[in-house]
């Protein structure tokens, strides 16, 4: 299996499977002699871990995290940074009854047929827990761009056909969706919970924004970074969606309507979403990714087994009713890498320890 790392010039090297002993992340090109924030990279682990509400799955992990090289005395040292979390709360029984089945809209029967194996107790390698490793690599590269005044933040704006109709930044951790919109995250709650009883999921959308990102990053062409930023979200397999600025909107669109018209203050509108050409413009970059359905729900679902035998399976185990508050840290790191990554490819790793 090849395709576990990230990155060009700040990569990322994630292992470990949903059931295994640890996950983890190997961190290559990270700059030496940074103050690194173990709190900060145990926050958004928190954020992202099972069992923080009563609207996410049930697992109880504490997802420490335990440095294992690259730091000295609290600085790195340049060698590559290797970060692990233990499994501790597997139940592994919970899937002993879908050994032999596929289950809908999993990676069960693909893996199968691309590896000819597959582990089958929440998935291996391709459950939702190897995000872990990405969080923490995450972390670690948006502490690196909070130095350049950087920032990055996502939440919920749908769940299900529940929209928020406003943003307020500050709510955003104070809800257990994540919402931008508190009055539309209580709806958006009710309709979770509900779900959660009958044993059902549901999907949204979430956006994430960077702030104070500086013109001239990226390549125009094979390097662009809206193309970087749709990989590295096309990436989380909870993802299945993707749009940029307007994104699909843009369709409807004149060219008198949709173009960014600037003037010597700053830009008058943001429809881009903040590139032009693969480039960034100055702009804050804004964009949006679709969420599905929990695909582990328990009302019965119609399969076939491992010998191509029609089934029916009912999916025990613990899971998210909505999987969008625990995306949010993920989609956030995954945009730390790929905005880190076109910084370093235009700069030298000194412009950190400033």
């Amino acid at each position: 299996m090849s395709a576990n790392s990230f990155g060009n010039f700040f990569t990322i090297t994630t292992f470990g499977e949903s059931h295994g002993e640890a996950i983890g992340v190997v961190i290559d090109g990270m700059p030496s002699n940074i103050c690194l924030d173990l709190e900060n990279i145990q926050h958004h682990l928190n954020r992202r871990r099972p069992g923080q509400n009563h609207l996410t799955t049930p697992r109880s992990e504490a997802d420490t995290i335990t440095v294992l090289s690259g730091l000295f005395e609290g600085k790195t040292t340049g060698a590559p940074l290797a970060i692990i979390v233990k499994n501790q709360n597997v139940q592994s029984r919970d899937y002993d009854n879908i050994a032999n089945c596929y289950r809908p809209s999993h990676s069960d029967y693909s893996w199968e047929a691309r590896y000819g194996v597959r582990d089958h107790r929440g998935g291996g390698r391709s459950s939702g827990r190897e995000t872990v490793a990405r969080v923490i690599g995450g972390a670690v590269a948006m502490q690196l761009l909070s130095k350049l005044g950087i920032s990055i933040y996502a939440y919920t704006t749908q769940v299900g056909n529940i929209k928020a109709s406003s943003f307020d930044k500050s709510v955003i951790e104070q809800n257990p969706l994540r919402a931008c919109d508190l009055a539309a995250s209580k709806k958006m709650e009710e309709l979770v919970s509900d779900l959660a009883i009958k044993g059902d999921s549901v999907g949204g959308i979430i956006e994430c924004k960077i702030d104070n990102i500086a013109a001239g990053f990226g390549d125009p062409v094979f390097e662009k970074i809206d193309a970087n930023l749709a990989k590295a979200i096309f990436s989380i397999g909870a993802v299945k969606g993707f749009e940029i600025g307007l994104g699909f909107e843009a369709a409807t669109k004149y060219g008198s309507a949709y173009n960014d018209m600037r003037r010597a203050t700053g830009y008058l509108s943001n429809n881009g979403g903040g590139i032009e050409g693969g480039v960034t413009n100055g702009n804050q970059i804004i964009f949006r990714a679709a969420i599905k359905p929990t695909p582990s729900i328990s009302p019965p679902q119609k399969t076939i087994d491992k010998n191509g035998n029609e089934c029916e399976i009912s999916i025990k185990g613990r899971h998210d009713p909505c999987i969008c508050p625990r995306v949010v840290p993920v989609i956030e790191s995954m945009s730390g890498l790929v905005i880190l990554n076109a910084i370093m490819s235009y700069s030298s790793t000194s412009i950190f320890k400033k």
